[in-house]
């Protein structure tokens, strides 16, 4: 398993259940705005990924991948 396999899928658990939270707090079920939601939720997950990478990273719990590929050359 690679090292940021878990990150990835509590990026994915974060989407739902923002997006779902959001969703039933809205109260508003039509199409519309759920697809609103969707994408939206997709956006704040990947963000979500992107910013706890970065700080992983900067704590060193996540390996360098550009050292990595640079030291396999």
């Amino acid at each position: 398993m690679k090292p940021t396999t878990p990150l990835k899928l509590s990026a994915t658990a974060f989407t739902v259940l923002w997006s779902g939270w959001m969703l039933w707090v809205g109260g508003n079920y039509e199409p519309a705005v759920i697809a609103i939601l969707a994408i939206s939720g997709s956006i704040a997950g990947y963000l979500w990924y992107r910013s706890m990478h970065w700080c992983f990273r900067l704590m060193r719990l996540l390996p360098n991948t550009r050292a990595s590929a640079n030291a396999a050359r």
